[in-house]
Formats: C-alpha cells, structure tokens, sequence
C-alpha cells in the first residue's frame, strides 16, 4: 500500500513539473529520455476471504459482465451465502476482484501469488432429492388379503408369518408396474408383534382338525384331552386355545431353554394331561404330552384393558379361573430382593394394589422392560401371585404410546389385534423392489420417543431430534457411515416427505456439509491474475518429518497390499516402514535407492541384475507405480481442468548409499485421483 502512494505522489510531481514547460521538454533535455520507474511489489500471501470480499466479488462490474444474464443468479449467490458453487466457480470470478481495489493487496505485481482460502458450495447427493419425489404408497386392505390369501381370514397388518420384507416387493412390483431401475417408493403400513388366530379357519391346513370344546369346563383334576392352537409361548410354557377357551400349559422352567418342545404359534395340537390350579388361576399340570396335527394362521379374541378396576377385581377372585386375554398399560419397576434376585413388575396408573408381572419373560423380550419404561404388554392373565400380582403370558410388547393399543380389524368385528404404523424406503433395482440399505425412516413409535404428538417434525425438530435418533438407531455405528434419513415434515398445513444426509463423525452424527473449505492459488502474470491448480510438495529428508512419513508410508502400505500381498514377495521389511520394491522409506524419510539392502531385502525380486539395473528398476517403479498410487490415495479429489495443465511437483531426496542428493519430479493430473508422470530429475544424471 505504502508503494501505491509513493508512485501516486511520484506521478503527481511529474505532472505538476510538466505544467511549466513543454511536453517532455525537461525529461528530453535534462534527464536524457529518463521514464518514471514502474514500482513493483511481488510478494506470495495467504488470504482468507471475508463476508465483504464475497460482496465484492459478486458486486464487480467484470465479473458481472463475465456472468451475463445466464450467470447474474449464481454471481450473485457468491455474495448472499458467501460461497462460490459450480455455477459461479472461484477460478472464474477470483482473478478480476484480486485485481481490483477492493483487494486488500491490488498493488501486488506479476510474479506474486495469492494462496486464497475460501468457501464452496458441496454438490450435494442426489439421493435426498429423489426420495423427496418419490412415489408415496400405502398397503391397502386388498394388499393385505392377497398376503394373508383370504378375502375373510386376515388382519389389516403384516406379522411375523407374513413379514412386510417379505411382502412388501411383490406388492410394490404389482402396483408401479411403470417403475424404472432406480426409482424409490416411500411405503406406509401396519406391524404386528403377533400372528392372529382366525376363531373358525374356513379351510384349515390340516383337514379333519377340529377345535375342542374342552378347557371352558375344565376342572381341576380332569384328566383331558385338548384339540387346541398354541396362541403363545413363555419361557415356562404356552397358552392352548381350543372354541370355548384358553389354559396356561405348564412345562417347567427348561421349556425355553429347550426350544420349546418345537412348538409355535399356530401349531395345532392334540394334547392329552390334567387340569390343575395354581394361585387361583387354572391350569394343565407339567408332563402333559401332544401330538401335533398341523398349523394355521393366529386371531385373538377382543382384548380386555386391565386396568386398576378390573385388576382389583381379579386379586380378590378367590375362584379358580382360565386364561384371560387382554392388554395392560403402566410404568415397568425393576427391584432386587434381599437375595440378589430381580423382580420386574407394571404398575398401573390409579392401582392402590394390583400390579402386572410378565410371566415367563422371554430373552428376546427382557430388554423390553427397562426400568421406569412405559410399557403395553398385550396377552393371556394366567393367575395372581402373592395377592397382587398379575401374571401375564405376553404376546405383544410395545412402548406405550397413543397407538400403542391401536387394533386392526380382522374377518369378524370382535377380532382385533395390536398393530403399529410403520414406514420405509425402498428401491428398484430394474428387476425387484428392494429396502434402501442406506435409507432409513422413524417409526411411529420412533416419532413418539422423540416427544411427537403426530408422525412428523415439524419448525427446527429435525436439526435437534435426528441424531439423537440415529444414535438409538445405530449404536455401533463407525466413523464415516453415511445415513439418510426420510421423514414426515409438516409445514403450512401439509405434511411432505423430506430426506437429510447424515454422516458419524466417530461421536455424533453430523448432517451432510452444505459448504467446504479450500485452498487454491492464483498468480499474477501479463498484468492479470490467473487461476493457478498446479500443486507442490515438500519432502525433507530425515527422520519424523511428518510429511515425509505420510507420503512415504502411504508408498510401503500399497506396496504391502498391491505386491506383497498379491504375489507372496517381500519387498517391505519386518518394521512395515520402508519397501525394497522402489526404495521408499517413511524411517528415514527418503527414497533408498542401495542395491545391496534391495538384494539382501528380497534377493528373488532381483536375481541376475547388476547394481545398476537394480537401482534403474527401482527408480522406474517409484517414477510410474508407487508415487503415482500414493498421490492417488491422498488426493483423490485432483481434477483436470479444462485448458489448464494440472501439474503436481514433488521436491524429495534419494540416499545411494554415500549421498542424500534432492530431486524433483513431477505429475499430470489426467483424471479424477489419476497422475502421469511426467520426469524427474535424477534423469538427468544420465
């Protein structure tokens, strides 16, 4: 700056010396042709633009002229976010603000250079916006008929015998026939923890099997025989159902541990054993035996709420009673007795007394019951122990919510089963619909745990209760796993589907970057500035230096991988940090280029070579395979620009055993990570 105004005083006194005499008159006469010196200030800076420089670079009449009307949008977004983008790149629009004097340093001349430190716009993927787009479906009645096979027989939900995985491509290939390979659908449908029991299958899989009358009568004692469905299982026995009732059929506490005896939900049976009671609840004593006759498909009867009225009734029953089906609500309260064992009950809101205890827990359902959880357990009350507790065989259990006890309709109005709204992407590979691996979407009870009345975000919700989410969702995620996220927005009255990138950055999951930083340089030269990608590299040699050892290091692990690995050679020593195959050594933070150590590292690669065509194949590997696969591996993102040579130079040095000697070598960008050698110059040496 200081150089600017001297030369504008300097050009100020000429003018007024002029002023007195003729055009030259005195410079011709006395200074014998003498011309007022041009100052020159060449420098090399680093500069890092501000919110103003955005301003001025989209505001600069030459950059507006340069822009036209097809640009003028994208120069202008320069200055409103304060980044450049692809529609206004750097390169373009940086050379005419440099050289104007709304620069910091516009007095700089050719032969400077600006190391410019800015922000750019990330292209962003394009998976969001098209699952944003996508077709929205919804599994209709006439959906689930066809999974079920029965116009009659069937609950409005899938379950775990007709899982929606399952289920769900046929439905997708059979409603977007026009689907193209790529397309997403965003699917909603309805979940089931439990298959349903039809009370009379029109055609049962196993004809001549029909249901018994028996457990409605059933009294202690009795020895019976049961035509029943196994309608659910614990870990100490299972729940039979015949037309007039339901038992607790007791086994013993080995009977999950034993695979249940090969009993599932569905399988038709024909038991033979003896009625018995236990704690006012009726039930069929261990050592019963069966023989199975066949499976069908499971409905449940019309569900009683135990709530603290009816729970109050039940305790004080002093009769003997069968299986009561039904659904509670309440807080899980997880207690150890004085002899270290755990007791998990549900306390019903408004009980003074009665509580629920789930019965015969099964592992994959203990997580379930995490202490002080709000919690619907759907299933059979079996009996009451101690006076006050419930005991449930659970068919169903879910986190409490307002859908929580939600019910589909099945065949007849009196079946109702518990279902839950589920939602999820998927994809279409040409051939079959497929869910998004990479693509998830809450559920509803995902948005309830997120304190959502309603099965959207809306306002700032996503931003705070999205990696929350994710973190719930994938607690072993590893650095780098990328994530996108399909949710119900509500906005202006409507409800749309919105889709973020997310990406674990090791702790948090962070949304996708919108805007980068980078570092570019420009010259100055025939009294302009110019966009200048060309890029060099130091590598000093010696021992920690880290830029050596990155390069270097990166140089031996592709040889480990690439050559060793591949072929069974051992060009890379024991200690993993320098190779034999081209000399590097991130060690010693050069290239080794002694013969003697290549041939006594591994003397097969080098049989019947001399020292010299050693050192020449060694040269010739690092000049055209290993740098050029290093350079690839750190700068994955080089580009060729078009009308611009994109060189990378790199200043290192080579030890023969005697010398370290400097050298440069140099690459050419040839595509996206892809560099050509170009010389180097221990060539010249020959």
């Amino acid at each position: 700056m200081k150089q600017h105004i001297s030369r504008a005083l300097l050009l100020a006194f000429a003018a007024g010396a002029l002023a007195g005499c003729s055009e030259n008159s005195w410079n011709n006469d006395e200074l014998n042709g003498f011309e007022v010196p041009e100052p020159t200030q060449v420098e090399t800076i680093e500069y890092t633009m501000t919110e103003a420089d955005y301003a001025a670079v989209s505001s600069n009449s030459a950059n507006k002229a340069l822009a036209g009307d097809a640009g003028a949008a994208a120069l202008r977004a320069v200055g409103s976010k304060l980044c450049f983008s692809d529609a206004a790149p750097a390169r373009d629009y940086v050379p005419a603000w440099l050289g104007s004097s709304s620069f910091a340093y516009f007095t700089l001349t050719d032969g400077s250079a600006v190391r410019l430190t800015y922000n750019t716009a990330v292209t962003p993927s394009e998976i969001p916006a098209e699952i944003e787009s996508a077709t929205e479906y919804t599994v209709s009645d006439e959906d689930y008929q066809t999974v079920w096979g029965s116009e009659d027989d069937y609950i409005a939900a899938f379950a775990p015998s007709h899982t929606a995985s399952a289920s769900i491509p046929g439905i997708l290939l059979a409603a977007l026939p026009d689907a193209a390979e790529g397309d997403y659908a965003v699917v909603r449908y309805r979940t089931s923890q439990a298959d349903p029991v039809f009370s009379a299958p029109s055609e049962p899989e196993e004809p001549g099997f029909t249901l018994s009358s028996v457990i409605g009568t059933a009294a202690v004692d009795d020895d019976v025989t049961i035509n029943g469905v196994v309608t659910a299982l614990c870990s100490q026995g299972y729940i039979l159902t015949d037309a007039s009732g339901a038992i607790f059929v007791y086994c013993g506490s080995k009977f999950e541990e034993n695979g249940f005896s090969g009993l599932a939900i569905g399988d038709q049976i024909v038991l033979n054993g003896t009625v018995a009671a236990y704690n006012t609840g009726l039930q069929i004593a261990n050592g019963a035996t069966f023989d199975k006759a066949g499976s069908q498909a499971v409905s449940y009867p019309a569900a009683t709420t135990f709530d603290a009225a009816s729970m109050a009734d039940i305790i004080a029953r002093t009769d003997n009673a069968l299986a009561i089906y039904g659904t509670m609500t309440g807080t899980v309260s997880v207690t150890t007795d004085s002899k270290g064992r755990t007791n998990t009950n549900i306390i019903i809101d408004g009980s003074a007394k009665a509580q629920g205890s789930p019965y015969g827990m099964l592992s994959a359902d203990k997580s379930k019951y995490a202490d002080g959880a709000k919690v619907t357990v759907t299933g059979y009350l079996i009996n009451v122990a101690g006076g006050r507790y419930c005991n449930m065989v659970a068919t169903s259990v879910a986190e409490s919510t307002a859908s929580a006890a939600a019910t589909v309709s099945s065949r007849a109005a009196t079946e109702t089963m518990p279902s839950q709204a589920e939602y999820a992407v998927y994809t279409f590979n040409g051939t079959r619909w497929n869910a998004a691996t990479d693509v998830v979407m809450p559920s509803h009870a995902d948005y309830q745990a997120m304190g959502q009345r309603y099965d959207n975000l809306s306002d700032e919700a996503p931003a705070t209760l999205l990696p929350k989410f994710l973190r719930a969702k994938y607690p072993y995620a590893s650095e780098g796993d990328v994530r996108y996220v399909a949710y119900f927005y509500y906005a202006s009255s409507a409800t749309t589907v919105r889709c973020d990138e997310y990406t674990f950055n090791g702790t948090d999951w962070t949304p996708a970057a919108t805007v980068t930083t980078q570092t570019a340089q420009f010259v100055r030269t025939g009294g302009k500035w110019i966009y200048d990608p060309n890029v060099t590299i130091n590598l000093p040699a010696g021992k920690g230096q880290e830029m050596s050892t990155l390069y270097y290091q990166t140089c031996v692990d592709w040889v480990k991988a690439q050559i060793d690995d591949k072929t069974g050679a051992t060009y890379v020593t024991s200690y993993g940090n320098n190779e034999y195959y081209s000399g590097t050594s991130a060690y010693q933070g050069n290239v080794d280029l002694r013969a003697a150590s290549a041939r006594a590292q591994y003397a097969a690669g080098y049989a019947d070579m001399t020292d010299e065509q050693i050192v020449a194949t060694m040269k010739q590997r690092f000049e055209s395979e290993v740098m050029p696969a290093a350079l690839s591996i750190l700068h994955p993102d080089a580009e060729p620009i078009a009308g611009v040579d994109v060189i990378y130079t790199i200043n290192f040095s080579a030890y023969n055993g005697s010398a370290t000697t400097p050298y440069v070598i140099t690459y050419k960008v040839t595509g996206r990570g892809q560099f050509e050698f170009i010389e180097c110059t221990w060539n010249s040496d020959k």
